[in-house]
């Protein structure tokens, strides 16, 4: 009896787990966990351009040090790829804009999101939800950094400029060679430049 208990126990443990995935990039790779119970619209989103290797060879196109990092929407020519329809903005999810959390980049437009997303790498309050208005309604966290928060910390600080009428590009290109899911991964070829964390994102 004990032994079915412990069965079942670590079953739905299992089944509990939230997904993580690898962002394999030029300079590291960046493991994430996704929160699919604060954030499943986002997240569910996400892991479809995930599945559909949409993300793959796009880039980090920009990058503000002191406030974030953002990619998953733009070609190395600086091009934006073709996305699916937005989704409904989780910003009031009760998840916040701390340091090591992704985000969904969006518009003006509260429901604008599609692709493109952002890792904070600072404590960015003022994006957090606030009110249903346009300007207040925030930026939707939908997980965190979990390993290699020290590749992030290395492309915030990359120089940056103007490129194909865009601010804060990086001028070496930071690039997003794929984004799986570590499940689908082999623990042989799993990147081994993902190392844990210094510090905890907070919740």
């Amino acid at each position: 009896m004990k032994s079915v208990l412990l069965m079942l126990v670590l079953i739905n443990s299992a089944m509990a787990a939230n997904p993580v995935v690898i962002i394999d990039t030029s300079m590291g790779a960046i493991e994430v966990e996704l929160n699919e119970a604060k954030a499943p619209i986002s997240v569910k989103n996400f892991l479809g351009y995930v599945k559909d290797g949409f993300y793959d060879k796009t880039i980090f196109h920009r990058v503000i040090n002191g406030f974030m990092i953002q990619g998953g929407g733009m070609t190395a020519d600086m091009k934006e790829k073709r996305t699916k329809a937005p989704i409904k903005n989780e910003a009031g999810n009760g998840l916040t804009n701390s340091v090591g959390t992704i985000a969904m980049a969006r518009t003006g437009v509260v429901d604008s999101a599609t692709s493109q997303f952002f890792i904070n790498v600072s404590d960015n309050m003022a994006l957090d939800h606030k009110g249903e208005s346009a300007d207040s309604f925030g930026y939707a966290v939908f997980g965190k950094v979990t390993s290699g928060l020290h590749v992030v910390e290395r492309i915030k600080k990359v120089k940056t400029g103007m490129m194909g009428g865009h601010g804060d590009v990086p001028m070496d290109t930071v690039l997003i060679k794929s984004i799986v899911l570590k499940s689908s991964l082999p623990k042989s070829v799993q990147p081994k430049s993902a190392k844990p964390t210094s510090s905890k994102p907070k919740k």
